[in-house]
């Protein structure tokens, strides 16, 4: 239970770093931004579309909160290489 807790956890604090960071670079302006807008929201359609779809079938809450995470410290680790 609390393993769940702390998942969530921890990817409230996550994002909260990547909104940052798309935050720096949209506010640069550019083509890089443009970009990075329509990544932000290609990504997070395909990613809620797969995620929730693995619920229907059956994945746990926690293995789709891990997945969440896996994403986003992936999108911190590009941004960062970025900003």
């Amino acid at each position: 239970m609390y393993n769940s807790w702390l998942s969530l956890m921890m990817l409230a604090a996550e994002s909260q770093q990547v909104v940052m960071l798309r935050t720096l670079k949209l506010a640069s302006g550019g083509g890089n931004a443009r970009l990075e807008a329509s990544r932000m929201i290609i990504e997070k359609i395909a990613h809620a579309n797969s995620e929730g779809s693995r619920l229907l079938f059956g994945a746990s809450p926690e293995s789709v909160v891990q997945s969440y995470r896996r994403k986003v410290r992936s999108n911190i680790r590009r941004l960062k290489k970025s900003n």
